[in-house]
């Protein structure tokens, strides 16, 4: 097991006022794709938990050891952390860490979530049954999923390939997600991209049919699926900090 973390990877934690925040990044991703946004949540005066997900940040060895129970398990055990030191807490996250939002709203009493191009839907059949045969094979790697990002010259330290193994876990782990999507009552801010080369956009269209509670969906025009990091970068943090100043307030 790896215990070195990549240089960028590394977990963030700020301590602020009452209002908390916990961050969450995507599958085979790091911190470093969120940090910029986790870091402006901090500057506005919010205590921020931006953890590194279990398998994450190291090698893909180390991630493929885990599964979605850990990743869950880590975004749950975060929140309690910070929610019993906070007077409320909001949830962000991108990719995989916008269903963990919705893992960790569907569980817990939290005051808002911040979806960022979230992956909240089963994939289709054909590409599940397509893993798994790969899988029977003897296939333990994909290409990369990582660095879908239209702006040069920008990284969020993501593996080089990807683990089939873990990915059949999210896929399993986000069709029970789907099913409990109605639970979810708190109020929601859903950031996507018109072009997103790794999520599809019927995912946020699950969210927007199926929760609950009251759902803003703004569109970003200028970036793929790490917008934390791409051109559209300063309007998602601005339009985080005003969902989290309404919802906290």
């Amino acid at each position: 097991m790896t215990t070195s973390v990549l240089p960028g990877a590394e977990p963030f934690s700020s301590l602020g006022g009452p209002l908390g925040v916990l961050v969450l990044h995507g599958f085979t991703g790091s911190p470093a794709s969120m940090r910029p946004l986790a870091e402006a949540i901090a500057a506005a005066g919010y205590s921020v938990e931006l953890p590194l997900l279990p398998g994450h940040g190291t090698s893909i060895e180390d991630m493929k050891t885990t599964t979605w129970q850990d990743w869950t398990g880590a975004a749950l055990a975060a929140y309690d952390d910070l929610a019993a030191r906070s007077e409320r807490v909001c949830v962000v996250g991108l990719s995989m860490g916008g269903g963990l939002t919705a893992h960790v709203a569907q569980h817990r009493e939290v005051a808002g979530c911040v979806y960022i191009n979230p992956l909240v839907k089963p994939v289709a059949p054909e590409l599940y049954a397509g893993l798994v045969e790969l899988l029977a094979a003897g296939v333990e790697e994909f290409e990369s999923i990582g660095e879908d990002i239209k702006k040069e010259g920008v990284s969020e330290a993501a593996y080089p390939a990807t683990p089939l193994v873990c990915a059949k876990s999210l896929f399993d782990g986000v069709a029970v997600l789907h099913e409990g999507l109605p639970s979810i009552s708190a109020p929601g801010l859903l950031l996507q991209s018109r072009e997103d080369h790794v999520v599809t956009s019927d995912n946020g269209d699950a969210l927007v049919e199926l929760v609950s509670g009251p759902l803003e969906r703004i569109w970003l025009e200028d970036s793929y699926h790490v917008a934390t990091l791409d051109h559209d970068q300063p309007l998602v943090e601005s339009a985080t900090l005003s969902f989290l100043a309404r919802t906290l307030a």
